[in-house]
């Protein structure tokens, strides 16, 4: 069996996601201190519900992560503890954040074994690529 399969006593499998999702009002808060915070915030959950962070990149008005999961957990469920502790611990040590920290939606993408390679380079290269150009491509509905 390939490496990049995971198992469990019931299942095999290899499930990826890509997820992003956005402050409210899609402000550009998520910098220096808050951009930290968060990151340590996403590694410390996913650690505690037993995910895999591969790749992680926090934009000035959105995030980009790229997890593993297995399959008895939803992907509606991960997002909504990431989400709302990191809103919850944000606010708690950054009390000048009044309102509620993220957007109700997000976006989330499957991604299998063929095109991860794909989605990581990209959220590794946000960065790097929105310095460039001084605007983020794509998603921007998010």
């Amino acid at each position: 069996m390939k490496k990049q399969f995971q198992r469990s006593s019931k299942s095999v499998y290899n499930l990826g996601y890509h997820l992003v999702w956005s402050p409210k009002y899609r402000k550009k808060i998520l910098t220096g201190k808050i951009e930290r915070t968060l990151k340590w915030i996403l590694y410390k959950k996913a650690r505690e519900m037993g995910i895999w962070i591969k790749d992680l990149e926090v934009m000035p008005d959105h995030v980009h992560i790229f997890i593993k999961s297995n399959p008895s957990l939803e992907i509606s469920w991960i997002v909504k503890i990431f989400k709302g502790s990191s809103s919850y611990e944000i606010r708690k040590r950054f009390p000048w954040i009044k309102y509620h920290l993220w957007r109700r939606g997000y976006f989330c993408e499957s991604v299998g074994h063929i095109s991860e390679y794909t989605i990581r380079k990209y959220i590794q290269n946000q960065k790097s690529y929105s310095l460039k150009n001084e605007s983020t491509v794509g998603l921007t509905g998010i």
